[in-house]
């Protein structure tokens, strides 16, 4: 397990803008100044999270995701390169095999009859703002929007309560291993002797 989460930690670092980065767009530039939306508590981690599931999920086009997350994490204080990394969730493989057919499930048990091959073309083809702004006009966009509220809103829900979670095992197992530590230091000094580490060390708290 502890190699899951090394590796999820390792891809969530990998797709977090760097504060040069969203320093240079003019529209995340102003949450720049503001060091509590960059700071990684136990607070901020977790809206950050949320708010990024929400945003990666509810809004699909392309180029306002990230501006998006960082908007939501002023109002929520969560941190916005977190936030920003979690709308990767988001893409073409898991837009077209999963959000959507999921969202378009959602809308239609709701009385609609959604046909969502015009959306998969959009995503497809990266469909720029424009594009996007005339489907919202069609009659297939009550049913997917509908669909990507409800299944965004459950996704926030949930990762926030599950990094909570990691949160406190993460750090649960930095003070554990402050503790082995503390605990073979004192051994040594009391005898004189590096203290020889057994096959049950590992349950020692």
């Amino acid at each position: 397990m502890s190699d899951l989460l090394h590796r999820l930690g390792a891809w969530l670092h990998g797709q977090m803008p760097t504060h040069a980065q969203l320093e240079a767009n003019r529209f995340t530039a102003p949450f720049t100044r503001r060091p509590e939306l960059f700071r990684f508590t136990r607070r901020s981690v977790p809206r950050g999270v949320a708010v990024g599931m929400f945003i990666g999920i509810f809004a699909l086009i392309p180029g306002v995701q990230i501006v998006g997350a960082a908007l939501m994490c002023v109002p929520f204080r969560g941190n916005i390169p977190l936030a920003a990394a979690v709308t990767f969730i988001s893409n073409p493989v898991t837009t077209l095999l999963i959000i959507l057919p999921v969202a378009v499930a959602i809308g239609n048990s709701f009385g609609y009859h959604a046909d969502i091959a015009t959306v998969e073309a959009m995503v497809r083809e990266g469909a720029g703002l424009a594009q996007w702004r005339g489907w919202l006009l069609s009659d297939t966009a009550p049913a997917v929007l509908i669909g990507l509220f409800i299944q965004s809103v459950v996704a926030a829900f949930v990762s926030y309560f599950l990094t909570m979670w990691f949160w406190r095992y993460w750090i649960g197992r930095k003070h554990r291993a402050r503790r082995h530590r503390s605990l073979f230091r004192h051994v040594e000094s009391e005898d004189g002797q590096p203290p020889v580490k057994t096959g049950d060390t590992e349950g020692i708290a």
